[in-house]
């Protein structure tokens, strides 16, 4: 398997950027955009307020898996920055383990609430993964467990894609949380409530359906900060989860939508539906009330099966957020190995549709499931950030290639808010002015001076097909 090298800054000859219309600047450039926007020469997208339309990216996919560390699922992958082993904490001190190799259908699902993100960092030590829970189904203290890697052939497409375009090493959760909060952060950077953004939300709320569809009394949990004193969990002291019963109303709670909206770019969230909802409620808008108590819920938020049939009719929007039925999610603690194979046919339906050149594809894993890391978080902020790496792979015929092959190991330093800001470039929106502000955009996942690539079929042991026809489990994507 062949080795891949880490970022090189490229540029391209400005005669040819002037006369650049869709292609590259020339065949077999070594060429590559830089930085945390657009280049200048590319046109902004229809809805920016510049009238036109983009030659290069029009349609933004993110695909949003379950709790899975970057070493869990990376670990072994060439050139990438992963281990083999780690550190566990014992009363005799510091112990090295060898990371097992195990099969991608896990029974336990582990710890990755704030407190055992605060365990597991251990103040940047990375040695108390072992101290975690196991829950109901695997009681006690995690052990070695959760030092481990999935076995590569388990989990085929995801190498594939990554041997093929974009695996970005250095992506961190924008908190040190789980997936309630994790799928916020993907909406809008960042879970503070107030308008001094001194309260954070943090895990999840007491009870599900997450948002305004709650059973009354549900409450959330909060981070509070003070420039003074650590970090304070309030356990079930915050408020309803729907932006109604915020602080101010919701009002300094806009996520990208409001900025989607505003510049008339369109924007769709899948979500798989649940028993007795009405079938979105796993879902990060939710919670958003000028969503869900508006005319979006039905126009906006549809079922996750419902992709292919928008794909193939031509009604992707600009825009997408996708989230897996349950059976289909990476998610621990169901023996399920389905999750690869879903994520191929969404790549493969995009891949071989009208879509393929003006479209990004982002997969993204939510939050770290418990599972050892390597890397220690690079920074703290005031809001329980930043939270372990996850792994992230970019698709798309502009994905940035390596001298050697088609495939980039991208070492930049990434957040959830960077995926936020890579959209809010394009598209010339502006800024939620939450941790995408700081973040560095993955522009650099790119290389737009390149010719775009022909697509090819990424390979699964389940079809697109078989996913088509697929009935919903009508179980949650996750419960912590």
């Amino acid at each position: 398997m062949r080795r891949f090298q880490s970022s090189v800054v490229r540029t391209c000859c400005a005669a040819l950027i002037a006369t650049l219309a869709v292609t590259s600047c020339s065949s077999g450039s070594n060429s590559a955009t830089t930085g945390s926007t657009l280049p200048a020469w590319l046109s902004p997208a229809a809805g920016s307020g510049s009238g036109g339309s983009s030659n290069y990216i029009s349609h933004v996919v993110v695909v949003i898996q379950e709790n899975r560390s970057f070493d869990d699922l990376f670990a072994t992958f060439p050139g990438a920055d992963g281990a083999t082993a780690g550190l566990e904490k014992l009363p005799s001190g510091d112990q090295s383990v060898p990371l097992k190799e195990v099969d991608l259908a896990s029974p336990c699902d582990w710890g990755h609430s704030w407190r055992t993100y605060v365990k597991d960092l251990d103040k940047g030590m990375m040695d108390e993964f072992n101290l975690e829970g196991g829950g109901v189904k695997c009681p006690g203290k995690a052990g070695t467990a959760v030092y481990q890697y999935v076995n590569p052939s388990e989990i085929g497409p995801y190498w594939t894609i990554a041997q093929q375009y974009v695996l970005a090493d250095h992506t961190f959760q924008t908190q040190g949380s789980g997936s309630y909060t994790a799928h916020q952060d993907l909406i809008r950077g960042g879970t503070t409530i107030n308008e001094s953004q001194t309260e954070s939300l943090v895990d999840f709320p007491s009870h599900h359906p997450w948002g305004c569809d709650s059973p009354p009394g549900t409450v959330t949990s909060l981070l509070i900060s003070n420039p003074h004193k650590p970090l304070k969990r309030e356990y079930d002291k915050g408020p309803f989860p729907c932006t109604d019963d915020f602080p101010s109303s919701g009002s300094a709670y806009e996520t990208l939508r409001d900025l989607l909206d505003a510049n008339s770019v369109s924007w769709t969230y899948y979500s798989p539906p649940v028993t007795g909802s009405t079938g979105g409620l796993w879902n990060a808008f939710d919670t958003i009330s000028a969503v869900r108590n508006g005319p979006e819920w039905k126009t906006n938020i549809h079922d996750t099966t419902k992709l292919f049939s928008d794909i193939s009719s031509g009604n992707l929007a600009n825009v997408s957020w996708i989230v897996p039925d349950d059976v289909n999610s990476d998610h621990p603690g169901g023996g399920k190995d389905l999750g690869p194979s879903w994520v191929a046919s969404i790549v493969n339906a995009i891949g071989e549709s009208s879509y393929w050149n003006s479209t990004a594809i982002i997969v993204v894993w939510d939050d770290w499931g418990g599972f050892y890391d390597s890397v220690a978080p690079p920074f703290k902020d005031r809001w329980g950030g930043l939270g372990f790496r996850v792994p992230m792979l970019v698709v798309s015929p502009y994905a940035r290639e390596s001298k050697s092959g088609p495939g980039f190991v991208e070492h930049q330093q990434y957040e959830f808010g960077s995926i936020l800001k890579f959209i809010e470039n394009i598209w010339g929106l502006g800024q939620l002015g939450t941790t995408d502000a700081r973040a560095t955009s993955i522009i650099d996942c790119f290389d737009f001076t390149q010719q775009p690539r022909q697509f090819q079929e990424i390979g699964s042991s389940y079809s697109r097909a078989f996913f088509e026809h697929q009935k919903p489990s009508n179980l949650p994507v996750d419960s912590e």
